[in-house]
């Protein structure tokens, strides 16, 4: 029925169903927006677009990547919002069985109390975005390893120029799978520090049950503060480190938005496949997926096993297992997913059509041919994928991975700092001695054990074997089990010592290759192997730096004569998406309403993990003690238009409560996870966290009718601040605003 009556009031309106359907659509790069800058008035952001695509104003310089989420400044004082989820390994790294901080949440009442986020975290505040395409593309030659290592040089030399403060971080990123090339330059935060997070049971509240879902519950958020040296210049951790002060923060809108309001996300999408061929979709949908998936829930069930009675194991494997599970799920999703909506017929249908067009396109005609090396090239790196599957997780131990690093630095060491892999020159050096160094905090001997015996296992039970890896398997008594060959590696290792681990960064190839410890000999072994892999790797990317442009350019061209948007797939790099606030109809026939309220909590508690909802939450609930923060409705007046066409039907009389969660149609994925949500002004009004299961899918095919992102509502976290936990002092630094 609500389809319908868009369809119909689409109709009367004369505007077409394809412009609705495709209206909410895209992960933009900010410089884009001035060319959406209608589609951003109609849907009610008034902010201009012009200043949107300014990375020195606000509000996008106050949006800050993680480096595998988003957060945003909030305070003059260098206090930065993120997801609960986002902030989970560094309440990790604090937590102990004496506090687990985890289990009982966390707030500093003064900067004093504020303790490190642990050595890798860092806050990037991206500056600017330079198109550098002619740059790295510049006398690249057509042998395809030549190829790929000239790319490699032009970018490395690019990012050398760029990095000539050591406060900044540069990366060179492909966009349109190599069409073009943008050189992002970022400022580094190194002192981050943990100041507020919930209970995990408030900040995950449903767990993995309800992950993916709606109706949403969860107060998934964390505050964390950005800390410099006296100078104002960024500087590793040190107890009289001062707090930043940003360029800009963002105003919060204390009274949040309606059902129908226009929003718009910024943030760090890490990676999407919606121009990726109909084969790919098929591999990833017949293979690549079923296998993760099968992986992912046999480790998935080890650490809770080996967890439930090893508080000290359950700590360190906390934010392991809870990625892990994450990644199951949109897994399975996916695959439900494409058989819920036939993607793949979906995908190929638009695949036919473009080929029609090309054959009938003059300009585009020869193309064919190309395409047709494009498909055998993905075929090769199919094979390629499966050959070494079972080889690569054969080295998943977190030792011999240290291992294999370790003594890949060694040999990068014997080049000049230019000729270096990335990960191993001058620059890595920093983040690469803090992985070693926390290592410690997400490792057990007998979680990895266990773990790296299942993929061994399952190497030895298939065929793509290698000699080097076998050899190491085979030694010794063939009476000795696999079991107890693998005790005697760990406990002859020196590699569980942090000192020793740290002092073999400074060792050359030679000790490494005399060295008695079993899994430095292994990784000397394997290193040819390794070697040998990703040097066909590079020479298929090499191939594909070619073959895959020239796809994009026809597929642009396609687009655009269709009318449909163009934007690139999502790649880690910072995108505004826009939208409005709005529920759906989900695969059961029920319109899933746009808001959740407090006593949808009180409903789904159980006290039983994951609905295990904490005690002062609950009475602050049960007391009604709703502060200022609760709202009687969240529509708009019903005689509005837009109401009537979208987001009004069937709703409840009255709200009368404080929000919880809600939707909207924004278009993210992972990486957007802790992206601000802002009102058409600007204004935070809730944190992204996740999509609904239907959505999942939106990674390969955009569906305007269910794709509906998951946000925390500003009115939850100002209320949980304000009536339950007490934060005043933080409450105190941010700039609330009302309508």
């Amino acid at each position: 029925m609500r389809n319908a009556l868009i369809a119909a009031i689409a109709l009367s309106t004369g505007m077409l169903p394809s412009a609705v359907a495709l209206a909410d659509e895209g992960q933009w790069q900010p410089y884009q927006m001035p060319s959406i800058a209608d589609k951003l008035s109609e849907r009610g952001i008034d902010i201009p677009a012009k200043q949107l695509a300014d990375l020195t104003s606000y509000p996008m310089n106050a949006v800050v990547g993680l480096g595998y989420c988003t957060a945003s400044f909030v305070s003059p004082q260098g206090l930065v919002v993120t997801n609960h989820h986002c902030a989970y390994r560094a309440i990790q790294y604090n937590s102990k069985k004496e506090h687990n901080y985890l289990a009982d949440g966390f707030l500093a009442t003064s900067k004093d109390k504020e303790p490190t986020a642990g050595p890798n975290e860092r806050l990037y505040i991206t500056e600017a975005v330079t198109d550098v395409s002619e740059q790295v593309k510049k006398d690249i030659g057509e042998d395809p390893l030549q190829r790929y290592e000239n790319i490699q040089a032009n970018r490395k030399t690019l990012i050398k120029e760029c990095e000539s403060d050591d406060n900044y971080r540069c990366s060179v990123r492909s966009f349109h799978n190599g069409l073009e090339y943008y050189l992002i330059k970022q400022l580094i935060i190194r002192d981050v520090r943990l100041v507020y997070a919930p209970p995990e049971s408030a900040g995950a509240f449903g767990g993995d049950i309800d992950n993916y879902e709606y109706p949403r519950h969860s107060a998934d958020f964390t505050f964390l503060r950005a800390y410099v040296g006296k100078d104002g210049q960024p500087a590793a951790y040190a107890e009289d480190n001062v707090p930043y002060v940003p360029k800009s923060y963002l105003k919060v809108n204390a009274d949040g938005v309606k059902a129908g309001d226009g929003v718009f996300v910024a943030g760090y999408p890490g990676s999407t496949s919606r121009y990726r061929l109909t084969s790919e979709l098929k591999f990833a949908s017949d293979w690549l997926y079923p296998t993760l998936a099968t992986r992912y829930q046999l480790r998935i069930d080890t650490i809770e096993a080996m967890s439930a009675n090893d508080k000290d194991v359950k700590i360190k494997y906390a934010g392991t297992l809870a990625g892990m599970a994450n990644r199951m799920k949109k897994y399975n999703g996916l695959l439900d997913g494409f058989k819920a909506t036939d993607i793949t017929g979906i995908k190929q249908s638009r695949e036919d059509d473009f080929l029609a067009w090309l054959a009938k396109d003059a300009e585009y005609q020869s193309f064919q041919a190309q395409f047709d090396e494009l498909e055998t090239l993905l075929v090769e790196q199919r094979l390629q994928r499966q050959g070494r599957y079972y080889f690569n997780n054969a080295q998943s131990s977190e030792l011999l991975a240290t291992a294999n690093k370790l003594y890949r630095l060694a040999k990068e060491k014997q080049k000049s700092d230019a000729e270096r892999e990335e990960g191993y020159q001058d620059r890595d050096m920093k983040m690469f001695k803090a992985r070693l160094k926390r290592l410690d905090s997400s490792f057990a001997i007998s979680v990895d054990k266990t773990l790296w015996m299942q993929d061994l296992e399952a190497y030895l039970a298939q065929d793509n074997r290698v000699a080097e890896l076998d050899a190491m398997l085979n030694e010794g008594d063939s009476e000795v089990s696999l079991s107890d060959k693998l005790d005697a590696l760990y406990a002859l290792s020196s590699l569980t010592d942090k000192q020793k681990r740290l002092a073999w960064m400074d060792a050359d190839a030679n000790a490494f290759e005399t060295s008695a410890d079993p899994f430095i000999r292994l990784a000397v072994a394997l290193y040819p192997q390794n070697m040998q892999a990703e040097k066909d790797a590079k020479t298929l990317a090499g191939k594909l730096s070619k073959a895959r442009p020239d796809y994009m350019k026809a597929i642009i061209a396609y687009n655009k004569a269709n009318g449909w948007p163009v934007y690139p797939d999502a790649n880690g790099t910072l995108r505004i998406t826009y939208g409005m606030v709005d529920g759906y109809q989900s695969a059961d026939a029920l319109y899933k309403q746009p808001f959740t309220r407090l006593e949808g909590i009180t409903a789904k508690h159980t006290g039983v993990e994951p609905f295990n909802a904490p005690a002062k939450l609950l009475e602050a609930i049960e007391a009604k003690r709703y502060g200022t923060h609760a709202v009687e409705s969240v529509y708009q007046d019903p005689a509005s238009w837009l109401c009537r066409l979208f987001s009004c039907l069937d709703k409840p009389e009255e709200f009368g409560s404080v929000p919880v969660n809600f939707l909207s149609s924004v278009d993210t994925t992972g990486g957007n996870s802790g992206s601000p949500v802002f009102n058409g002004k600007g204004e935070l009004v809730g944190l992204n966290f996740d999509s609904t299961y239907e959505a999942i899918t939106k990674d390969w095919f955009f569906n305007p009718t269910i794709t509906r992102a998951v946000h925390v509502d500003i009115r939850y976290i100002l209320w949980m601040m304000d009536e339950v936990d007490n934060a005043q002092n933080l409450i105190e630094e941010l700039d609330l605003v009302n309508n």
